[in-house]
């Protein structure tokens, strides 16, 4: 087995694309080919989330509580985003149709995306393949927004954004 050079990115949307999939049937290649990722880096963040106790070691259950913890209490010091400039995109964090119901903001943050229709201050996502990937898949997209909040979030938003993702994982049991 290869060293362990720690997670990336990208290894965080391969393991909600396995939650959202509801189904222990999938393959990599049905990974790679939904989020426009290689097959050969999905094989390899299988590898580092099973190593890092966050998938099951013949790869096929994903650990969510410890998912769960990690993104809570690591995401935004590992994985930090910062808002950036005006761009066209795909909303993302507070600015997502469902979370944007629950909070009222000025700011829209956006996902930057070339065949993005809304404005707003850029989040660079977890993985450049993002914003593509969730224009098939809403709990993709709900769990990634959500994600964000933890990035970029204040107090009040992270707690509503830990809610809404532990029922989501919650249901994924």
């Amino acid at each position: 087995m290869r060293k362990h050079n720690g997670m990336r990115p990208q290894d965080i949307v391969i393991l909600l694309k396995i939650i959202s999939l509801h189904t222990p049937g999938w393959q990599n290649k049905q990974l790679a080919d939904e989020l426009y990722i290689s097959a050969s880096e999905v094989s390899e963040s299988l590898n580092r989330s099973a190593h890092a106790g966050l998938l099951s070691d013949d790869k096929t259950k994903v650990y969510t509580n410890a998912l769960f913890e990690f993104i809570q209490y690591g995401l935004h010091y590992v994985f930090p985003a910062a808002p950036g400039a005006m761009v066209n995109g795909v909303y993302t964090a507070h600015s997502h149709p469902f979370i944007k119901k629950q909070f009222t903001s000025e700011i829209d943050y956006v996902w930057p995306y070339e065949k993005g229709r809304v404005r707003g201050l850029a989040i660079e996502p977890l993985y450049d393949s993002v914003p593509k990937a969730v224009q098939a898949d809403k709990q993709l997209y709900a769990m990634l927004a959500l994600i964000d909040i933890f990035r970029v979030g204040r107090v009040r938003e992270i707690k509503f954004a830990a809610a809404e993702l532990k029922k989501i994982f919650d249901e994924s049991l």
